[in-house]
């Protein structure tokens, strides 16, 4: 029952609730003992020849109002305590989906994305079964239980019911025992349904690279096998589970024979009624119910225990990246200074980046080039604060980004990532994402500046048009522009292409680049790319060299220099003279 203490925060929210829910439970408990009471007044007129008319509806009409009372107050109790359990579930997943946002990078790169949905489903839906009907289930057996032994021992016969009980103690450690078992492999069960949910998510989103290699047999295999362990897992639960009603159902059975067989003997001694046993055994039959609800209440208990760890355990990983106190509540602007001495991935022990070092000056525009994995990308998630564990200094307008509040600093960046996500909206509403209040030439504005406006005239719907989930439905130099035009509406001070222009034409680059040149006068720009030509009009130009800075200079300098830069560059002028079907001499 630990759950319930773990969850106390909770109750102490919702106390008013839970009390007036419990005390309308308790009163339900207590009229139940009535029926079996009357039963034993009403059989033993009968079996004296005195029952009357005006005697039997005297107590039919008590029954039929208890019955009426006891609808009422059902009512009310399951709007007070399952209407709690569902604000539980509320909090818990605006908790999870809080913690979601606040997490860095590294958090996603240890967690599967199966694995947090089963988090915020599953192992919810559990713990708000903890809250309802785990509480319902041991308030209403105990004051049921309590009430119906408080009316067999005062009203009857005190001997006869401490007989009848004394096989309970077997019961309670039997069900402690399978409860302890229940938690242990429900908490598997659980893990084996993550991995299940995780392949099912990431198998729909690649269902186009599996068919693209033929690998649907494989892919379904694989479904078969973890879908397998997760039956498997249940199975394994449900046979301490099923343990549960054979061991009550046993226990009543010993208390019906200790009731019947002592209560026959009481009678034929004159120390009970016919009446008397009747109600008896109406009363034991009450029982029943508080027996076999504390086998439910261990299941639905270990099964929220079990899921309530996951949630805390979750919940309980620190934010790798946090505000510092007394942070900034304003948005960066200036120069940009560089300055790392080296910085290593989580779990990395080589440098991703070292001594990489330059200054960006307000308004100029920066280029990064170099090999994939030469740190380009790296530099980037680094000025956007996604990690913090380097030696160095990053500022930005004279004072270090970690000075600034995150919101803040990424609020003044307009990133264009390398893998353009884009939500199962309008295509207006992807453009306006950050801007929801945007109007519609404002939006129409930013299409026009990434050039992507005459495309979208042409789709179906035009601004309307729902693009599918990931921009399914769009080409990559589509989904690349419509993401450039979503980081123009924020008007950023600081705008940063990683890749972003790898998919469209080279006209349209040139478009694309020179209207942000003409649009962006006084804000400071990054453009990292494998092509030259989106660089180097850039006022200076950073050469990546495994994970450090080779060369540095404007594109004129470094042609000079004729080092890696002025061999890349002379590399993919000859390609774009041989698919233009040049010839070399």
């Amino acid at each position: 029952m630990r759950v319930f203490l773990e969850l106390g925060w909770f109750f102490k929210e919702r106390k008013k609730q839970y009390a007036i829910g419990i005390f309308l439970l308790m009163i339900v408990a207590l009229l139940g003992v009535l029926p079996p009471r009357i039963i034993g007044f009403v059989v033993d007129e009968i079996s004296r020849g005195t029952l009357t008319p005006a005697y039997l509806m005297k107590w039919l009409g008590i029954l039929a109002g208890s019955a009426m009372i006891m609808y009422v107050l059902r009512y009310a109790w399951r709007l007070m305590i399952f209407g709690s359990s569902i604000i539980l579930a509320r909090n818990l997943r605006r908790q999870l989906f809080h913690h979601f946002t606040q997490m860095s990078p590294s958090f996603y790169q240890k967690r599967r994305v199966g694995d947090l949905m089963a988090h915020a489903t599953n192992d919810l839906q559990a713990v708000q079964m903890t809250a309802g009907a785990g509480v319902l289930t041991l308030f209403d057996s105990l004051a049921t239980g309590g009430f119906v032994i408080a009316a067999m021992a005062i009203t009857i016969d005190w001997k006869l019911t401490l007989i009848v009980l004394l096989p309970l103690p077997l019961m309670a450690y039997l069900t402690n025992y399978y409860g302890k078992l229940m938690h242990l492999r429900f908490h598997d069960a659980q893990a084996a349904f993550s991995g299940l949910n995780d392949k099912t998510q990431e198998s729909i989103s690649g269902m186009k690279v599996i068919k693209t290699f033929g690998q649907e047999e494989e892919d379904v295999e694989d479904f078969r096998a973890l879908s397998k362990k997760v039956v498997d897992e249940n199975i394994r639960v449900a046979r301490v589970d099923s343990l549960f009603d054979p061991t009550i159902s046993a226990i009543i059975g010993i208390c019906y024979f200790l009731a019947i067989g002592f209560g026959s003997y009481f009678v034929t001694n004159g120390d009970m009624t016919i009446g008397d046993l009747i109600a008896f055994t109406a009363y034991l039959g009450l029982l029943v119910w508080p027996m076999l609800a504390f086998g439910w209440l261990f299941n639905i208990v270990e099964r929220g225990r079990a899921s309530y760890d996951r949630i805390r355990q979750l919940l309980a990983e620190p934010a790798d990246i946090d505000d510092r106190k007394g942070a900034l509540d304003i948005h960066p602007e200036g120069d940009i200074i560089f300055d790392l001495e080296e910085f290593k991935f989580t779990d990395d022990d080589r440098a991703a980046l070292r001594d990489v070092r330059f200054t960006l000056k307000r308004g100029e525009t920066l280029g990064i080039v170099g090999k994939t994995g030469s740190g380009k990308s790296a530099i980037l998630r680094l000025l956007l604060r996604e990690f913090e564990n380097y030696r160095g200094t990053i500022t930005f307008g004279g004072r270090s980004i970690t000075d600034y509040k995150k919101k803040k600093l990424r609020q003044a960046i307009g990133y264009v990532p390398q893998d353009h996500f884009l939500f199962s909206t309008t295509v207006a509403g992807n453009i306006a994402f950050a801007r929801p209040e945007a109007t519609e030439e404002e939006i129409f504005e930013a299409a026009q500046l990434a050039h992507i406006h005459q495309d979208i005239l042409n789709f179906t719907e035009g601004y309307n048009t729902v693009v599918g989930e990931r921009g399914v439905s769009l080409s990559g130099g589509q989904k690349q522009r419509i993401s450039i035009a979503r980081a123009l509406m924020m008007r950023p001070e600081l705008l940063i292409l990683d890749d972003s222009l790898s998919a469209v034409d080279a006209k349209t680059e040139e478009a694309i680049l020179e209207s942000l040149k003409r649009m962006r006068t006084g804000e400071t720009t990054i453009i990292t790319s494998h092509r030259l030509s989106a660089i180097q009009h850039a006022h200076q130009i950073v050469v990546m060299d495994a994970g450090t800075v080779a060369e540095i200079g404007s594109h004129d300098q470094l042609m000079k220099k004729k080092g890696i830069y002025y061999e890349m560059y002379e590399l993919q002028q000859l390609e774009a003279l041989v698919e233009q079907g040049g010839e070399t001499q």
